[in-house]
């Protein structure tokens, strides 16, 4: 066996996951860029703290990124309706804010370095860790089970015998 065919091999088995993790990387991009810019026109000089000022820029990303994530990265999956799909999406999302703001909370009040640099870097750290929690939760929890892939049948036009 080739490295070529190897590579194939694993793209094909591994398909669905690399589309739906790209996808959601672009989202989060989009997201990610929402945050920090709501988030520093906030914080600091408008009288906003520091973990309000990340809450509200949080929440603002998330309606973001469910659009994002119901409508084009997961729309391939069949979840459990609007309403399941938003309540779950926004309950592991109240997780992931704390996890975001637990490490922001920490780096701010617990080692005492409010300064820009370090309250963007502790941003950063805990988008990355709340997004490794949300991959794996949305997969998981909100957007659960891929729809059924159309057989070649359903491919095909109908043809009628007139």
């Amino acid at each position: 066996m080739s490295q070529l065919s190897l590579i194939r091999d694993t793209y094909i088995r591994f398909q669905v996951l690399v589309h739906e993790v790209a996808k959601f990387g672009v989202v989060g991009a989009i997201g990610f860029v929402v945050q920090l810019g709501v988030q520093n026109a906030l914080y600091p000089g408008h009288g906003v703290g520091a973990v309000t000022a990340v809450v509200i820029a949080y929440t603002v990303a998330t309606l973001v990124t469910f659009v994002g994530n119901r409508h084009w990265a997961f729309k391939h999956r069949k979840g459990g309706g609007l309403g399941q799909e938003t309540a779950l999406f926004v309950a592991l999302n109240v997780v992931g804010i704390f996890i975001q703001v637990g490490i922001v909370y920490f780096v701010v009040h617990g080692l005492g370095h409010g300064d820009r640099l370090s309250y963007n870097i502790a941003t950063i750290i805990g988008i990355g860790i709340g997004t490794m929690f949300r991959l794996f939760t949305y997969r998981r929890f909100v957007f659960r089970t891929p729809a059924a892939p159309a057989s070649a049948e359903q491919l095909e036009p109908e043809t009628s015998g007139r």
